[in-house]
């Protein structure tokens, strides 16, 4: 109760306030201290026990207060980290997290530019910057920022669905015929979790067969895509991926936007990963034919360091997402304002309350330019082909792929000694099963570094390495490799 609003409160906040910051400002150096731990491992019900985290009816005094604040972080996954690898998202930007503080204390709404005007105008500028680089003439089209990649793939379903069916808004999916969309076997869950959602269904979601390197086979989305219309099935919608989750591998975009032109479907790309890479001149290849899709999405939370949460999805066609989603509430969006209306951009959300996602990425993209994203992306895919040169021909390590990586996943099996010259059999593959897992254990227990693993198909369990923090370095990339085999040596 001594803090602001209440009367006289000033002195008290800014104290209260500076020492938050110092908590925090600790934090950050911490998180770049290459000597500290990346997690405090604790198991879940140890955690629970080890202190009161339970709400009472009393207030705490500020000197509590600021004590959770230290345990929160105390505990927390130090994510910037430059030896952090566990996840697609990484690192820990300065004027990113400078642009997360202005956001939270500004506290306001993404729905009209009566209570978000430079916040909206923003958004407008960086969207139509990021379709540029996509690659559609002047930036045209239309676009948001969402709550990640998963709700970015579920409007690109719904609003190809509203293009081919305008009648689904009001008539709902009774009105219109079967839909199925097609995507890669490798292609991120959220394509099907979209069409659960949607009322589409996860079996309309037919799976197309890849490669060895996990792209897209063009031929066999084209036989599916003929047997769904024998069957009697509107095909509606293809996902092509840019950048897989696991194996970080690009569908063949050109070949698949010629199969969507002549069935006349809608084309989306998924670029969550893998569209950071149009920010760099010698790697934007992998994304050639990106300019032909209907929508695509983009995550500048992960290749480019963007703080959490950071999604757009843009659309080539303006004016379609407002028709698909738009439903005149006119508390929100009167129409006899005194300014230009087109600014305000709620009604083509699905959200009404929206955080503001553009801030951060515009701020970093001012400081950086996009030679500066250009110059880290290109960093960390150097890292990763480091990487995949050091271990592709060293004993005890096999890689699930032949040939360099595309992005900056590297999968691969650490063999321990007690396997080497195993031959293949049932029996091996099922040790080999456990050993990634004990590893991963390992690492959390001592605290040096994240990597994370997983099966695929019928491969057992291997590392997926992945590399998107820009404080990563040579060294930390021969850290890894050096506490892998300390760890898997007795296995």
């Amino acid at each position: 109760p001594d803090l602001l609003p209440t009367c006289n409160g000033e002195i008290t906040t800014m104290s209260f306030l500076q020492d938050v910051v110092d908590i925090l400002l600790q934090y950050v150096v911490k998180s770049f201290d290459r000597s500290t731990k990346v997690i405090d491992f604790h198991y879940p019900n140890e955690l629970l026990q080890e202190y009161n985290w339970e709400l009472a009816d009393q207030p705490q005094t500020l000197e509590e207060i600021l004590l959770n604040c230290r345990t929160t972080l105390k505990y927390a996954i130090k994510t910037g980290h430059p030896r952090y690898f566990n996840q697609l998202s990484t690192g820990l930007d300065m004027v990113g997290l400078a642009a997360d503080w202005l956001t939270s204390a500004a506290n306001t709404n993404m729905f009209t530019y009566e209570i978000a005007p430079v916040f909206v105008l923003l958004e407008y500028v960086t969207l139509r910057k990021m379709r540029e680089m996509v690659g559609w003439p002047g930036g045209c089209g239309d676009g948001i920022f969402s709550p990640g990649g998963a709700i970015s793939n579920m409007y690109a379903m719904l609003i190809a669905r509203f293009k081919m069916f305008p009648e689904v808004k009001e008539k709902g999916m009774a009105a219109i015929p079967r839909l199925v969309a097609f995507t890669s076997e490798h292609s991120h869950f959220s394509v099907k979790k979209g069409a659960a959602a949607l009322g589409i269904g996860t079996d309309s979601v037919i799976l197309i067969r890849c490669d060895e390197r996990g792209k897209m086979i063009p031929s066999d989305l084209e036989r599916r895509i003929l047997e769904a219309k024998q069957k009697g099935f509107v095909p509606f919608l293809v996902s092509a991926t840019a950048g897989t989750t696991v194996y970080g591998a690009f569908d063949p975009l050109i070949a698949i936007a010629d199969i969507c032109k002549k069935y006349k479907i809608w084309m989306h790309v998924d670029g969550a990963w893998g569209g950071g890479l149009l920010m760099s001149r010698k790697h934007k290849w992998k994304l050639n034919g990106v300019e032909r899709a209907n929508s695509v999405t983009w995550n500048p939370h992960k290749m480019m360091g963007v703080p959490l949460q950071c999604s757009a999805l843009l659309v080539r066609e303006e004016g379609l997402m407002q028709s698909c989603n738009q439903m005149h509430a006119s508390y929100l969006f009167q129409q006899d304002k005194h300014y230009d209306l087109s600014y305000d951009t709620g009604d083509k959300a699905l959200q009404c309350g929206r955080h503001v996602d553009v801030f951060k990425l515009w701020l970093m993209w001012r400081a950086k330019g996009t030679t500066g994203f250009e110059a880290q992306i290109d960093k960390c895919l150097e890292l990763a082909e480091y990487l995949y040169n050091k271990i592709k021909n060293r004993e005890g390590y096999e890689m699930v792929f032949d040939g360099k990586p595309q992005h900056t996943n590297v999968c691969f099996w650490y063999i321990p000694p007690s396997l080497r010259g195993v031959e293949d059999s049932e029996e091996r593959t099922s040790r080999l099963m456990k050993v990634a897992p004990v590893i991963k254990a390992r690492m959390m227990e001592y605290g040096t570094t994240m990597v994370s693993y997983q099966p695929l198909g019928d491969k057992a369990n291997f590392f997926r390495m992945v590399i998107s923090n820009p404080a990563a370095t040579h060294q930390d990339i021969d850290f890894l490799i050096d506490e892998i085999e300390r760890l898997g040596q007795d296995l």
